[in-house]
């Protein structure tokens, strides 16, 4: 459990000071170009989930955010040994999910500011607890997948 306390911690640590550094770069919805029609660095404020769902509902996502760290807890590390991936895999998921928790709490909306285009797609801007969560899920599916083959 110490492993994923101290990737968890790094993570929101990382995510904390990169909006920091961010919000002393650029001015609320302020754009700086960094690869011309792929990267840029955007402020921008969202007061919901990804997409922007549930924008302005905080104590409902704040709610789901806590109610998110008890159940995978609960069912994925409780009483269960794991193994290096899954101290990888948890510590991303909790450091990004406490990273958006913690601007939520604290501002009451998530600063986001990685802005991507690829191959014309727009995407959401986003932040790095929102890559650590990415991530982390993306472990957890790889590792729940390979379990249930090996079982069978």
């Amino acid at each position: 459990m110490k492993k994923i306390v101290l990737i968890s911690t790094l993570c929101l640590l990382l995510d904390q000071i990169s909006k920091c550094i961010l919000e002393q770069l650029l001015n609320l919805n302020q754009t700086k170009t960094v690869i011309p029609s792929f990267f840029a660095l955007t402020h921008v404020r969202n007061e919901g989930a990804a997409w922007s769902l549930f924008a302005g509902r905080q104590i409902f996502l704040i709610l789901i955010s806590i109610l998110s760290v008890i159940l995978i807890y609960y069912f994925f590390i409780k009483n269960k040994k794991i193994n290096h991936f899954d101290f990888i895999s948890y510590g991303l998921l909790f450091g990004g999910i406490f990273g958006n928790l913690w601007d939520r709490i604290l501002r009451g909306y998530v600063v986001d500011f990685l802005d991507f285009t690829i191959i014309g797609y727009h995407f959401p801007v986003f932040n790095f607890a929102d890559i650590c969560i990415v991530i982390g899920m993306f472990i957890v599916i790889i590792q729940v997948w390979k379990d249930s083959d090996n079982r069978n």
